[in-house]
């Protein structure tokens, strides 16, 4: 899955499939789409009705014969027909004529770690359906180190986190590649459930499926922290009336809801770190991890990983579109590679 740079050069545009987000960067234009992973269709024509943010808000609220899907799930395509149906209606029609235009038209496309060879095909296909001749495939680590400034290409080591909606990678990086690297299926869905669960059992209430994060919706600032508010007031409807009831919920009582789903990824993070040349090691007691992908907005979850590793923990500048961003770079030429020209004899 490793693609030199110089082939990047040559691509048009890239797209950052996400479980939660699809994002598009076109060379020379920017950041073009950033939209929700999400359509609506018609189960009785087979007719797409809307796609994106319009279709992301008839989630739950929709007559029987329409589906709102998600093509994309753990950041690998499930569904390839219905991906390439979205982005081509997520593209506007002139962007659109203007990519067809290109006489080889090359992509980029992110893809999670470790990809098995079916995610990188359906990856592919997704693209190759939008017109593209050639479509090179990205670590989506990489990607994000990138996008949020690390010094990938040097001899020392950098480590990144990568909290995505379905899953979370983590990897330490040098010299341009990666050291080691985990994939952890545990993301911000995960805790956003735990959260939904636990006002369900304790408090007999139940969030709306719209309603964004309840994370981030019941806590605000340091919430997730002994800093924190020691209660927060939730809105929601109770499950035995179902009338609308609103309850003060304990943060402690949070804290230890989400316990579980944090533990797999601080367990991850630690057998990354086990496998890890000492040197980097030690590189990285001072560097520290480097958060990005729209769950390390999550807020505390810095805060938790800073307690539990005792090493410091940034969270980049727009964490959540760092990958497609640092795709965009390579694209655009801006990255050039460590030179290691062999020595002479």
């Amino acid at each position: 899955m490793t693609v030199s740079l110089e082939h990047l050069h040559r691509c048009h545009f890239g797209v950052d499939l996400g479980a939660a987000r699809t994002r598009v960067y076109v060379k020379g234009a920017g950041l073009v789409v950033d939209e929700p992973s999400v359509a609506a269709v018609n189960t009785k024509t087979g007719a797409l009705i809307a796609v994106g943010e319009l279709a992301e808000r008839m989630t739950g609220r929709t007559p029987d014969y329409i589906r709102v899907v998600r093509p994309v799930s753990g950041g690998t395509v499930v569904d390839i027909d219905m991906a390439q149906r979205m982005l081509s209606h997520l593209l506007d029609d002139k962007l659109r004529r203007t990519l067809r235009r290109k006489p080889r038209l090359r992509a980029a496309a992110c893809v999670p770690h470790d990809a098995d060879p079916l995610a990188q095909r359906a990856a592919t296909e997704t693209l190759i359906g939008l017109g593209a001749r050639r479509v090179e495939l990205v670590d989506t680590l990489i990607a994000a180190a990138v996008g949020c400034g690390l010094p990938v290409e040097q001899p020392e080591a950098t480590m990144i986190l990568v909290c995505g909606a379905a899953t979370t990678q983590v990897a330490v990086l040098s010299m341009g590649a990666i050291v080691t690297a985990q994939r952890i299926p545990v993301g911000g869905d995960a805790i956003d459930n735990a959260i939904v669960q636990h006002l369900r059992h304790q408090h007999e209430l139940m969030l709306p499926s719209q309603s964004v994060r309840p994370l981030q919706l019941a806590l605000s600032g340091n919430g997730l922290t002994t800093q924190g508010p020691e209660s927060t007031e939730i809105h929601g409807r109770d499950v035995a009336t179902g009338l609308a009831r609103s309850v003060h919920v304990q943060t402690a009582a949070v804290r230890e809801a989400i316990h579980t789903p944090l533990t797999a990824v601080l367990d991850g993070l630690g057998k990354v770190l086990r496998n890890c040349p000492p040197d980097l090691v030690a590189d990285l007691a001072d560097r520290g991890i480097m958060m990005v992908g729209g769950s390390a907005l999550l807020p505390g979850l810095d805060q938790m990983l800073r307690t539990a590793t005792g090493m410091p923990v940034h969270i980049a500048e727009r964490p959540d579109t760092c990958a497609v961003r640092g795709l965009g770079e390579m694209i655009e030429g801006k990255i050039s590679p460590l030179r290691l020209d062999p020595l002479a004899e």
